[in-house]
């Protein structure tokens, strides 16, 4: 049996360096249904310390939206697949709002891979 809060719809956040590839990244994940949708950024600007250095950088950011069960799925694959060494994930749960669409979310990170 799930645990309950697999159900629960949450909002997933990630920045890269490059737009193409946040762009083809947020696609797959997507259509693998591993989050219902995307909406994509193209320009944020970041302020961060890496490395003892301050840095000032534009950035693309992704806003998946999605169930929490598939939050460590997105972990894995951006751990695995982005350029950053400490790539910026994180997701929060989506405590209220249109229940229609948060029922469309559930629909859409259910099954199987779109064909």
């Amino acid at each position: 049996m799930q645990e309950p809060e697999s159900h629960e719809p949450v909002e997933v956040a990630i920045t890269a360096d490059d737009l193409a590839w946040l762009t083809d990244f947020a696609r797959s994940l997507v259509e693998d249904r591993i989050c219902a949708s995307a909406n994509i950024t193209n320009e944020v600007r970041s302020f961060y310390w890496w490395d003892g250095r301050m840095f000032d950088r534009t950035e693309a950011r992704v806003i998946l939206h999605t169930r929490r069960s598939r939050v460590a799925a997105i972990v894995e694959r951006v751990k695995a697949e982005h350029t950053y060494v400490v790539p910026a994930v994180t997701a929060v749960p989506l405590i209220a709002g249109n229940d229609e669409y948060f029922e469309w979310i559930m629909r859409e990170t259910a099954g199987e891979p779109h064909q």
